[in-house]
């Protein structure tokens, strides 16, 4: 079931609700026990068989946590760590078959000349994300740091259905405490208010502007795909396209996820803040998937050592995080090179800024040299973002050929008469006119350049909603977001209304409905 879907909108959510405060009002554990099931019910609305491994997962790991806090508590170290790799190996190779299997497989048939087949394996939705969620519970029960543990709390919070698809991957010390809380089974009107909001602003960015820019990424990729020549123009516009698709298909669904969760009075850790704003890839890297990179830091970064075994085990760790961060996303070459490409990134970005110390440059700059550095943060994404979107290695080196300028220069052929006198003058100056093949719009042009306003100068909406303070956590403010926070939401009529109309105006959109890019993953 998808969030931008009527039956999502207009039954499962409304019963739902009502349902969870109805119970609530007797009893708190029927009610989280009422969700917990609705969450199933919801997971299970794409392929019910699913639902079976779910539960499986859930209840294996809940049993082998509370193993794993009873050896602690009667002093036996070893049994509770041979219960710890026993219970991530079991994890991670459920994930490896599901996940990872074919790949292994199709590269090894390539490389050995065999016919070795798995057959076809169904990807369950969210397996990655309910996995990291398990694990990290487990490596926190073996620290001693897991202080809660009923069942029903456990099961809402491994399927509760705000994250369950595409994240944010959450922690128990976050969540568990607050199923706990009596006041979020009553309702709250200044929560429900904030959380419709933030549900219709981001089911906006899903439905008119992910969902409309992205009609023009696929004809630009299968077209590198085919073998096709792009030139500048068409090869620009495509990775932009998707750029942006990407960004507002996933922050709209970052800012319906936690809408969803204020409903029921309850704040997820946020998962999106402007990352296109970063000024470098270490700041990108705290504002784009933050719960992702929360969990790879804690759960791989730090247990590799960090940056205390010196600088060139530090850059060693980076690579390795950022591989496995990069393999997280699918099974794929492609998928492993943008990681490898960022681990790069960052190491980079490490070594200039230890380079800068060393050279005595106090931190920080001018504003023109953060917006520089905005500007060139944005094109390493974007380029990152071809390989990540890219079918295969070959797609994306010959969509980089077009964005070099090794195809040409050309405008489209249309242009030309539409732009009457300064389209011949552009000709005798030597501006080449061809056919585009329909690639290239004047109106995704105009389009590409009012979205990339949007996300550098606009604020986002944890910051429009500041107030409401809808996510767990805040964020350290660069002095430039500050000034761009602007307008602050309030509960009013004059608010509400216009809220109204473009619920309204995205409702008559549905039909168009797409999945969200992240549930591949």
């Amino acid at each position: 079931m998808l969030f931008n879907s009527l039956p999502f909108i207009f039954l499962f959510l409304p019963i739902v609700l009502m349902g969870f405060f109805i119970v609530g009002r007797h009893s708190s554990s029927g009610a989280a026990a009422w969700l917990t099931l609705a969450s199933l019910f919801f997971y299970g609305w794409w392929n019910p068989v699913y639902v079976g491994l779910l539960v499986l997962s859930m209840v294996f790991n809940y049993r082998v946590g509370r193993g794993i806090v009873h050896a602690r508590a009667e002093g036996s170290l070893s049994s509770a760590r041979k219960l710890l790799v026993f219970a991530l190996a079991t994890d991670l190779a459920l994930l490896a078959y599901y996940k990872y299997a074919n790949f292994f497989v199709d590269n090894l048939n390539a490389t050995l000349q065999t016919q070795l087949s798995l057959g076809e394996i169904i990807l369950p939705l969210g397996i990655s994300f309910f996995t990291f969620t398990q694990i990290a519970f487990l490596v926190d029960a073996y620290q001693g740091k897991v202080r809660e543990y009923s069942f029903v709390h456990y099961a809402l919070f491994v399927t509760y259905f705000p994250h369950l698809i595409a994240g944010p991957i959450l922690h128990h010390a976050e969540m568990m405490p607050q199923f706990a809380q009596r006041e979020i089974y009553r309702p709250d009107a200044g929560k429900m208010a904030a959380g419709v909001t933030l549900f219709v602003l981001g089911l906006t960015k899903k439905v008119l502007i992910a969902d409309g820019v992205g009609q023009y990424v696929a004809p630009v990729f299968d077209t590198a795909r085919g073998g096709a020549a792009l030139t500048f123009l068409e090869s620009w516009c495509g990775a932009l396209a998707y750029t942006f698709q990407l960004y507002f298909d996933f922050s709209g669904y970052s800012d319906m996820a936690v809408g969803l969760s204020l409903l029921f009075g309850v704040k997820l850790p946020a998962n999106f803040h402007s990352p296109y704003k970063a000024v470098n890839i270490i700041d990108f890297w705290r504002r784009w998937h933050i719960t992702l990179s929360r969990f790879l830091r804690d759960y791989l970064y730090y247990p590799l050592g960090g940056n205390r075994k010196g600088s060139a085990r530090r850059y060693l760790n980076l690579l390795i995080t950022m591989l496995l961060g990069g393999l997280w996303h699918g099974a794929g070459w492609t998928f492993l090179v943008w990681g490898a490409l960022h681990g790069v990134y960052l190491c980079m970005n490490h070594g200039w800024i230890a380079l800068r110390r060393a050279l005595g440059f106090a931190p920080g700059s001018s504003a023109l040299g953060q917006a520089l550095a905005c500007c060139v943060t944005f094109l390493a994404v974007v380029v990152g973002w071809v390989i990540f979107r890219a079918d295969s290695l070959a797609t994306a080196l010959s969509i980089f050929r077009g964005m070099a300028g090794f195809n040409g220069f050309a405008l489209p052929d249309h242009w030309l008469a539409k732009w009457g006198v300064l389209g011949s003058w552009l000709a005798t100056q030597g501006v080449s006119f061809s056919d585009s093949r329909g690639l290239v719009t004047a109106g995704l042009v105009y389009w590409l350049l009012a979205l990339l306003l949007v996300v550098w100068l606009a604020p986002n909406t944890q910051q429009i909603m500041r107030k409401a303070k809808p996510v767990l956590q805040s964020f350290n403010e660069r002095p430039n977001d500050q000034a761009r926070q602007g307008w602050c939401w309030r509960p009013a009529p004059w608010v509400a209304v216009p809220l109204a109309g473009l619920a309204l105006l995205v409702v008559v959109n549905l039909h168009k409905k797409s999945e969200f890019l992240y549930f591949q993953f």
